[in-house]
């Protein structure tokens, strides 16, 4: 039987040796991957890592907490403007230009919290989307950052720009490994909030907020403190985005992009540190490989375009990505509400209690 006899084993980060050797290895997969990958993968495989980073924190908000948000594209948007500003205007260094946009996001995450006090459900989830559309709109209204015209990074210095110290990242391979760093240290750091007394409380909120403010547990501070762990998180995630992108606009943190974010963390499990992993590894694979460019993929794609065509338009086909997106979604909920992670449990008990 698998008892927890003490704190440390609940709070561990291995639980075991075939825990740690996998992880090890998975992690030194990681790390040789540029070593025989293309110029594109090693794009893809960023932007996997950037969804990542967004995906958990998100999964904080809606898998741990019980709170729903369709604004997440403006805590993205935030980071990504934020860390560009600070660092044109001000010469911030990078890792000082990112944490602080990030810190920015995470107070408008805590404003946007106060709503969630007694907003539930479908009225959170309007209260949300409007602010992910209010922030795409003010920001393509002021010229400081860049307009309707958009905005474009500026050199990856990880030193202190115009000095000795000036330290600028120009290869692809550079900042893939800085974003697998950071991203495994976002993913750690999340595991380990959700260990502690304040990732308790938010879980408590999850199951019953009357009884968690029975048991102590003070709903005004976790409610918005959820929101602004999760806006953190979207922050960082955004600041890496957008050197990930080189140039983006308002319209790249459009609507659609927050309900991405939601169906990512859906499909991979709520309330799982794998799931949202599994789910932003899925959903960005799917858009910005498999689904892309369907006209031009073997066997399939002349039989798409003549549907297209007979019922369609052949500009439409382009539309099939988000159709086929939404039918994953459907068919995660009805046949493994715990997504992909209940999958991987399904498979993981078949293999225990293999052959019987």
């Amino acid at each position: 039987m698998d008892m927890k006899r003490d704190y440390y084993e609940d709070i561990e980060l291995f639980k075991s040796g075939t825990i740690l050797f996998w992880s090890v290895a998975f992690l030194v997969f990681l790390f040789t991957l540029p070593l025989y990958t293309e110029s594109y993968t090693m794009f893809l495989l960023k932007l996997i890592m950037v969804h990542v980073i967004l995906a958990v924190g998100l999964n904080i908000l809606v898998g741990y907490t019980g709170q729903i948000s369709l604004g997440h594209a403006g805590f993205y948007a935030i980071g990504a403007y934020g860390t560009a500003i600070l660092m044109m205007q001000f010469h911030l260094p990078f890792f000082i230009a990112i944490i602080l946009a990030a810190f920015i996001a995470a107070a408008f995450g805590f404003l946007l919290g106060l709503p969630a006090l007694r907003l539930e459900g479908p009225y959170l989830a309007i209260a949300t989307l409007g602010f992910g559309l209010t922030i795409m709109h003010i920001i393509g209204r002021w010229d400081v950052f860049g307009g309707r015209m958009g905005i474009k990074m500026p050199p990856l210095d990880l030193g202190i720009p115009g000095t000795a110290y000036s330290w600028v990242l120009k290869s692809e391979t550079g900042m893939y490994y800085l974003i697998l760093i950071i991203a495994v240290l976002m993913v750690i750091g999340a595991r380990n909030i959700m260990k502690t007394r304040v990732g308790r409380s938010f879980v408590a909120i999850r199951d019953s907020d009357i009884a968690a403010e029975v048991i102590g547990v003070n709903l005004t501070l976790y409610k918005t403190l959820a929101f602004a762990v999760s806006a953190f998180y979207a922050g960082i995630a955004g600041g890496l985005f957008g050197f990930v992108l080189g140039f983006f606009d308002p319209f790249t943190f459009n609507m659609i992009l927050s309900i991405v974010f939601l169906v990512m963390v859906v499909v991979g499990g709520l309330g799982s540190m794998m799931g949202p992993i599994a789910g932003a590894t899925l959903i960005t694979y799917l858009q910005y490989d498999l689904l892309k460019n369907l006209a031009e993929k073997p066997v399939i794609g002349d039989f798409l375009v003549d549907i297209s065509r007979r019922w369609f338009t052949v500009i439409g086909l382009e539309n099939l990505n988000g159709i086929i997106l939404g039918l994953i979604m459907i068919g995660i909920i009805i046949f493994e509400p715990l997504g992909m992670f209940g999958i991987w449990i399904r498979i993981k008990k078949y293999w225990k209690t293999w052959p019987f």
